[in-house]
């Protein structure tokens, strides 16, 4: 039986999925791929699950596709078909999802990162759109990065494959925070426990707000942006939250470990 290569842990309310294949660089492999798809689903189906974080083992975060696999492979037999399925878990996900960088992404990982909705790096952590470098086009992982990244970087980073660090992520849009490595996992923590104070349905409800067409004109939108504020203030969620405002205790949805 193949040793596992993502493992999923849930505590407090966090679903951890940590990519577990440091012998080539948590590689996007056939196996690999699976066991990601199966824990993101496994999340989205959790009801105890709040947030998700999307950690890794060794030294790089992920390096995009096994090219080893790809090595003679036909149209469809590369993984590409596959990878959209992560991207779009990640990017529809109801639960927030927080990725966790403590080294380099390259390609399909930044599409990843790109997919998840607050990501940090250390500082020293190195990103590149590499695939004009080996004759192919960043072409899936354009759905999830260019949302993201500002036009000016986007046309040069996918255009000239050149390296960039940590900073210049942020500065583009593809990341939240840089920091020391002493200082990832308080501050990814602090993400999440922020995170786990939003009520379920409306943090799902806020994320596909986040991800639909922007109308227009704000009068384009109104009538229906009124009827889906109108009746979260009357769910029961909603009405759990103003009442625990009023009495000055925490809402029933947040974690009390």
């Amino acid at each position: 039986m193949a040793e596992e290569l993502v493992h999923y842990a849930v505590a407090g309310g966090t679903a951890t999925i940590t990519l577990d294949s440091p012998h080539n660089r948590n590689a996007l492999s056939a196996q690999l791929r699976a066991e990601l798809s199966a824990g993101l689903t496994r999340a989205r189906d959790d009801d105890a699950v709040r947030v998700i974080v999307l950690d890794h083992t060794g030294p790089v975060f992920c390096a995009g596709m096994d090219l080893k696999e790809a090595r003679g492979a036909g149209a469809g037999d590369q993984g590409v078909n596959e990878f959209p399925r992560i991207l779009e878990q990640l990017w529809t996900s109801p639960k927030p999802v927080v990725a966790k960088l403590a080294g380099p992404a390259r390609a399909g990982g930044i599409g990843m990162v790109a997919a998840a909705d607050i990501a940090v790096a250390v500082k020293d952590a190195t990103f590149a759109f590499s695939e004009v470098r080996i004759g192919v086009v960043p072409a899936v992982i354009s759905l999830t990065v260019l949302p993201r990244l500002n036009a000016r970087a986007a046309h040069e980073l996918f255009l000239t494959g050149d390296k960039f660090d940590a900073a210049r992520a942020v500065s583009i849009g593809l990341l939240n925070a840089a920091v020391d490595p002493a200082d990832l996992d308080s501050t990814v923590d602090g993400y999440v426990r922020a995170l786990a104070l939003g009520g379920p349905r409306a943090l799902a409800a806020t994320k596909e707000l986040l991800s639909r067409p922007r109308p227009a004109t704000p009068a384009d939108g109104f009538a229906e942006m009124t009827a889906l504020s109108t009746g979260f203030f009357a769910s029961e969620e909603g009405q759990e939250g103003i009442t625990a405002f009023a009495q000055k205790r925490p809402p029933s949805w947040v974690p009390t470990t």
